[in-house]
């Protein structure tokens, strides 16, 4: 029995499905926040306020454990030391993109409602 070259081909597929049940649920939140959305506006107006509270609070978050596992590999041996400089740089980078994700969603977003450049679009209540 080949478990590894199965495991493999499921993986391969595996990877497709999450992210498939990823979006429904993505789509799931944004339609349980507002059952009376019918336009993608506001849909895309409720997806900004979501991933903008939820982008903050994390990357602040990261930047913290970032801190935490690099001083605390610090202390300890060599392979250790290796590894929480190798995790807590991963961290940094998942909170940079998330902060980046964080400033230029706005622009995007509001380029694809059709707004004006400079209006915030996650606080824009669509009727």
């Amino acid at each position: 029995m080949n478990i590894i070259g199965y495991m493999n081909k499921l993986n391969a597929f595996g990877k497709y499905l999450l992210l498939t049940v990823l979006a429904f649920n993505l789509v799931s939140i944004v339609s349980a926040q507002d059952p009376g959305a019918a336009n993608l506006a506001s849909a895309l107006n409720i997806l900004c306020n979501n991933a903008r509270t939820f982008l903050g609070a994390t990357a602040m978050i990261l930047v913290v454990l970032a801190g935490a596992t690099y001083a605390v590999g610090q202390v300890l041996g060599a392979e250790t030391r290796a590894r929480a400089a190798v995790w807590a740089t991963a961290m940094m980078t998942g909170a940079v993109i998330g902060i980046v994700i964080y400033i230029i969603m706005p622009p995007i977003i509001s380029a694809l409602m059709g707004t004006a450049a400079g209006a915030d679009v996650c606080s824009v209540t669509v009727s």
